[in-house]
């Protein structure tokens, strides 16, 4: 994986297209959509950071994410329903290993879509854009134990849960098990799962 290649596309994200979805850059005019859920605690009960407690922090935390994305620092998507354009959720990669090739998935999502396969539809497609776009060798998912929910959508998406790092992480105040799934390159078959817009291009199908 090349880091400056990185920093450059995410510098310029591009926007992601599945079926149903949109994957788009954060804009501060999404802070409604996501206050709407950055505010529920069965939202942030397996996740680092507390609910939000109003929408001027939600407003603050996009503007800071912007500011990142100027930087080619920040690797999230705005998740958007296709039909109607509403910010349902964030989708991503939260870190990346450039000498050891590989990338991290996370993503959060407004309850009201939950269980209708949004979740494992916009990881999908990061996966794959992570292998196809990014060149990158291993695709992992960690979660907090208890989170069945996002070891399924981990599972879903074509990787093998690999097991608890005991005690590995402190949060909010608790030493807590992290699961870890993964799949590596050799095991991931290509599907064509998004189009692609890049600025100044324009879409091209993937494939």
């Amino acid at each position: 994986m090349n880091k400056y290649m990185i920093i450059k596309c995410f510098k310029k994200i591009p926007t992601l297209k599945t079926e149903r979805l949109v994957l788009r850059k954060l804009m501060l005019n999404d802070y409604r959509d996501m206050y709407e859920y950055s505010k529920l605690p069965e939202v942030t009960k397996y996740l680092l950071w507390h609910e939000h407690e109003n929408s001027d922090q939600t407003y603050g935390h996009l503007d800071a994410i912007n500011q990142c994305y100027k930087r080619g620092e920040y690797y999230d998507w705005a998740v958007t329903l296709a039909d109607s354009g509403k910010m349902i959720g964030t989708c991503g990669f939260t870190s990346f290993d450039f000498e050891n090739g590989r990338a991290e998935v996370g993503y959060v999502f407004n309850p009201m879509y939950w269980g209708k396969g949004i979740a494992t539809e916009a990881v999908s497609a990061v996966v794959e854009f992570a292998f196809k776009e990014l060149e990158a060798n291993r695709v992992e998912a960690k979660f907090i134990e208890g989170n069945t929910a996002s070891l399924r959508v981990s599972e879903k998406c074509g990787m093998t849960f690999e097991g608890y790092l005991r005690q590995y992480m402190l949060i909010k105040g608790q030493y807590k098990n992290i699961g870890i799934s993964a799949i590596t390159r050799d095991k991931f078959t290509y599907k064509g799962l998004y189009e692609i817009k890049h600025p100044k291009i324009g879409w091209s199908l993937f494939s």
